[in-house]
């Protein structure tokens, strides 16, 4: 065993050990527990577990990936992700808390219909599942290059764990849980980047001093027959629209994630709740400010490290990859000196080395030559990343099927041992999908992410909206919406998926599947609006909670149903 793996082991166990003892002494009895935290999370730790919940695997391994290669296209998950985030704490958050439930369909419910409830139990496991597949994967990747275990073997072990600690403790095990993930994968994701600014810029401040290799890095970019690293609307083949859908898609999407708001229904109060958008807003930038930089020293390093190197001497870093199937090398082919779905290719003596994007971050400090702890933390902090949105996704899918379909539509009557022996058992089983999906991702970490932000951008963020702030929509509308962005959205990402064998060249209008989202918004908007205007309006007793949620003076009931 290499002192990497040695190293690697030692902090995965410490670190995995922390999060099981923290589920067992937060463990629940009761649904309000297992749901909502019993609605008793501080304020600083809620936004600490928070920006652990949305900063998944595709923010900490495949992010800075997307930035290295994209180049300043990357900055649409900066952009989309952050912005959406706003979007949350302002428009949605506050008033959703307000309402005082357990989850989003339920709000949609008790706003619309049990037709729309249903609706939306279903979109959220459908996104859910979506977004898991990616964290699944992601754990998958560490434990291969790592532990020496294979993606099968990783994505099994990782489900495990997961499992494991959030049946335990359920909202208030995987919230304290969180805490201590961010804690971890955000000293993992610093010191690295502080390590390597300071190596390549005499500034241990990534923020501030990655902009000094820029030009280098344009200019070796273009000696590699590659775009220039800074060059606008050149990482993406669908330029400025898709760029700008994508962008869009993101935003609306971070908006619409159940797993997400459900985290807004832990605090004590309202107030709390904007306060935990301030806090997860600061943690989430400590990660999303660093990022630009760790892909951009990333870059540099791999193409100064295979500038000129033969074949039969590459790397160290590449030859501990290639065990992984990660990277190859491969002789020249269609793709010499092209961005693809999942590798960049570097024209070398007749050879393409191909780096999947989704390495990069973990593969960081070796490329930069740094010891093995350093090396072992990163891939701690990877997976605690991973670990902490597959749990708050997990909850989610359990919480749709117990909460609002076993109670709502099976058995009414279901005591809370029943609810949450279903919420459990629907639990085991969505980790059993997530595990093969896991080991049989459609597309690359950050890429199947960017398609449930597209489908929750497409069905829950203008049902939310226009929950809130138009009292006229109708529960017809909302359900023509719903189904509406979803089948549209959907039906768009499997057309243009590669993997059913259509071409990035058949995208309509150069729209890609991750900008899709977008486009389906606005249809659920216009079928919303539209089928709201010649349907019964909500009844008296509807709009007056309407009003009553939109404004601080008035009181609302925190029953919970």
């Amino acid at each position: 065993m290499s002192d990497i793996q040695i190293w690697t082991l030692v902090f995965i166990v410490v670190t995995f050990g922390i999060y099981i003892v923290i589920a067992w002494r937060s463990r629940v009895k009761d649904t309000e527990g297992f749901y909502v935290a019993d609605q008793g999370i501080p304020t600083v730790a809620n936004g600490a577990a928070v920006a652990a919940d949305w900063m998944s695997a595709a923010s900490f391994i495949g992010m800075a990936g997307l930035i290295a290669f994209l180049g300043s296209d990357g900055s649409i998950y900066l952009m989309g992700w952050t912005g959406g985030f706003v979007l949350l704490a302002l428009l949605l958050a506050p008033y959703l808390r307000k309402w005082g439930k357990f989850t989003v369909p339920e709000f949609v419910g008790d706003r619309y219909s049990e037709t729309v409830r249903l609706i939306s139990a279903v979109a959220a496991i459908i996104v859910s599942f979506t977004y898991v597949v990616g964290q699944m994967n992601g754990g998958g990747i560490v434990f291969s290059r790592f532990l020496g275990l294979d993606i099968t073997g990783g994505v099994i072990v990782a489900a495990l764990i997961i499992f494991t600690y959030t049946v335990l403790g359920g909202m208030k095990g995987i919230t304290w849980t969180q805490v201590a993930q961010y804690t971890v994968l955000i000293i993992a994701y610093l010191i690295p980047a502080v390590a390597v600014a300071q190596q390549m810029t005499g500034i241990p401040v990534p923020q501030v001093s990655f902009g000094q290799i820029l030009a280098e890095l344009d200019a070796l970019s273009q000696d590699f027959g590659l775009a220039a690293y800074t060059e606008a609307f050149s990482g993406r083949p669908g330029g400025q629209i898709d760029v700008f859908l994508v962008t869009m898609s993101l935003m609306l999407g971070t908006a619409g994630l159940p797993h997400v708001i459900i985290r807004f229904y832990t605090t004590k109060t309202v107030r709390g709740a904007r306060f935990s958008a301030f806090w997860a807003l600061f943690f989430i930038g400590l990660l999303y400010t660093t990022a630009p930089a760790v892909g951009a020293f990333t870059k540099l390093n791999l193409l100064q490290g295979v500038q000129g190197v033969s074949v039969d001497n590459l790397p160290e870093w590449v030859q501990n990859w290639q065990a992984t199937g990660l990277v190859s090398v491969a002789e020249n082919s269609d793709a010499v000196n092209t961005i693809t779905n999942d590798a960049e290719a570097f024209a070398e003596g007749g050879y393409d080395l191909l780096v999947n994007n989704d390495i990069l971050v973990l593969a960081s400090p070796e490329i930069a030559g740094l010891p093995a702890p350093v090396v072992g933390l990163v891939a701690a902090g990877g997976m605690a990343a991973a670990m902490s949105t597959a749990a708050g996704l997990l909850l989610v899918i359990s919480s749709s099927v117990s909460h609002d379909l076993f109670f709502r539509v099976v058995k009414r009557d279901a005591t809370d041992r029943q609810r949450l022996l279903a919420g459990r058992v629907a639990m085991g089983l969505a980790v059993l999908v997530a595990i093969y999906f896991g080991i049989n991702p459609p597309a690359f970490v950050a890429q199947v992410v960017a398609f449930a932000f597209g489908l929750a951008a497409s069905t829950f963020f203008p049902v939310l909206l226009l929950g809130i702030f138009w009292k006229r929509a109708s529960a017809a509308g909302a359900a023509a919406g719903m189904l509406a962005g979803l089948a549209f959205t959907g039906s768009y990402m499997i057309y243009t998926l590669e993997v059913f064998g259509t071409p990035e060249n058949d995208h309509i209008l150069g729209i890609s599947p991750e900008g899709i989202g977008a486009v389906g918004a606005l249809v659920n908007f216009v079928v919303t609006i539209l089928v709201s205007s010649v349907t019964r309006p909500p009844s008296e007793h509807v709009q007056e909670m309407v009003e009553e949620i939109r404004y601080p003076a008035a009181r609302v009931s925190s029953t919970k149903s």
